[in-house]
């Protein structure tokens, strides 16, 4: 099975992308609606925490986080794998990421906006959010280095903005193709701005290419500590279940494992929505869901890794925690995450469910949920039962503002998402180009080899 067709004429590819600018299914529209109005939703209800407190968000003492920091989390880790993956493939040389690091790219970057967004809905008091910024002011009041608030505000915005420059220097030749080929109106103007002038010149792909490369070898470390950062935020205190030293390499994984599952949905709902069929082929989800195993793999590794810091310890409060966890108030949600995040991914051994697109849609769901909820029993659990037994309280629930915002969320990051690429061509034309050349070349020099040894043995016969 190839990951794409050798015989796609250029102006074709030209064609059927900036068709999906236009044209893409009805579907586009139901799945834009939907995501308006469950960003409606969440809109109302931080209109509501946001005038009468965070009391109604069920915040108390102990639960001072609850799904806002879970759901942060879960954001931040989305966004690992698009950078992240495309950066590594495209040093690897690897042809395959070619049709999908488009929207990759760009997953990472509205998962990292969405993120934002919990880091001041957290606080309730959204305007005191310049405190978690390092700027000169007139009551000469800086930030406090030593807070995870301020760490987390600094790494969101440095991965944010890498991660942006890296979308925007990648999509400049496609920018050119549309500019080129829209006769008038206002992308047409957008387009000629953001090309900045692209005319395809020896010099130009030169620069080009050095750039793109130069930022790719740069998002990787920083993609690494980012998330890094995150993990440190529970590492660094002395609650229980939080104080573990794995828990850099731990979230680096659990990162690039929902990020994974979130490319396979994303890949088959774009591969409909906007007709590439011929492009987001089933060969490549084939590699991306044995790409989403093998993570999987290494999540599950360290996570019981965890579990053994925990019971081999001989720390009583977190053994204490482990079995609360698996016995308690939480137990199902925590049987829950082990099933769909540890057990569900066998289902991508199998070749048949490789590339069977419903099952595959199904399962990149589950693992997300396994994810989130993987994240919510980091920060649940531990509030419900800290050091002293007086704080102990297993009865607070999140409130429906809380679920409200959470689901907002998942509306505003569609929103985004579904308009760029109505706007912004999410299969990148240039590469593909590339990638059909490289590949017809490879057919001619095998089809040549071929003819030669044919030659040869013809040649021995006579003899």
């Amino acid at each position: 099975m190839k990951d794409i067709r050798e015989d796609i004429a250029w102006a074709k590819i030209n064609t059927d992308v900036l068709k999906s600018l236009e044209n893409p299914r009805k579907l586009y529209w139901v799945i834009l609606f939907i995501a308006v109005a469950v960003f409606g939703v969440g809109v109302g209800c931080e209109v509501y925490q946001y005038n009468m407190g965070l009391g109604v968000g069920n915040f108390d003492n102990p639960h001072m986080w609850g799904l806002y920091i879970a759901t942060f989390i879960f954001w931040i880790g989305m966004s690992h794998s698009g950078t992240l993956l495309s950066a590594i493939l495209h040093i690897m040389h690897a042809d395959w990421r070619k049709p999908i690091y488009r929207f990759a790219e760009a997953m990472t970057t509205f998962s990292l906006m969405t993120a934002g967004l919990f880091v001041a809905v957290h606080l309730g008091r959204i305007w005191q959010i310049y405190f978690a910024l390092p700027y000169p002011n007139m009551r000469q009041v800086w930030p406090n280095f030593q807070s995870p608030l301020l760490w987390d505000a600094m790494a969101i915005f440095t991965y944010l903005s890498s991660s942006i420059l890296f979308l925007y220097v990648g999509m400049i030749p496609d920018l050119a193709i549309c500019r080129d080929n829209m006769h008038s109106g206002w992308r047409k103007k957008l387009y000629a701005v953001l090309s900045l002038g692209w005319e395809g010149t020896d010099r130009q792909w030169r620069n080009f290419r050095m750039t793109y490369l130069t930022i790719a070898c740069f998002l990787i470390p920083l993609a690494v500590s980012v998330h890094s950062i995150v993990s440190t935020d529970f590492a660094a205190s002395q609650q229980p279940g939080w104080h573990i030293t794995s828990f850099p390499p731990y979230f680096v994984a659990g990162a690039l494992y929902s990020g994974c599952a979130a490319i396979i949905t994303l890949f088959i709902i774009l591969r409909y929505v906007f007709k590439f069929e011929e492009y987001m082929t089933k060969s490549i989800l084939k590699k991306v869901a044995r790409l989403t195993f093998a993570i999987a793999m290494v999540w599950t590794y360290l996570k019981w890794v965890e579990f053994a810091q925990a019971w081999f310890g001989h720390n009583a409060h977190d053994q204490h925690l482990l079995i609360e966890k698996a016995t308690g108030t939480y137990a199902p949600f925590w049987w829950m995450m082990n099933f769909c995040a540890s057990v569900v991914p066998f289902m991508l051994v199998f070749k048949r469910f490789q590339t069977n697109i419903p099952v595959l849609f199904a399962v990149s769901l589950l693992l997300n949920l396994g994810m989130w909820l993987e994240r919510f029993m980091i920060v649940a659990p531990t509030f419900a039962d800290g050091f002293y037994p007086w704080t102990w309280d297993h009865n607070q629930w999140p409130s429906l503002v809380q679920w409200g915002i959470v689901f907002g969320s998942f509306g505003w990051f569609a929103i985004l998402f579904m308009l760029f690429c109505k706007i912004f061509p999410s299969v990148s034309m240039y590469e593909v180009k590339e990638m059909v050349y490289h590949r017809s070349l490879e057919t001619k020099k095998l089809q040549a080899l071929q003819a030669a040894g044919e030659l040869a043995a013809a040649g021995k016969g006579a003899h």
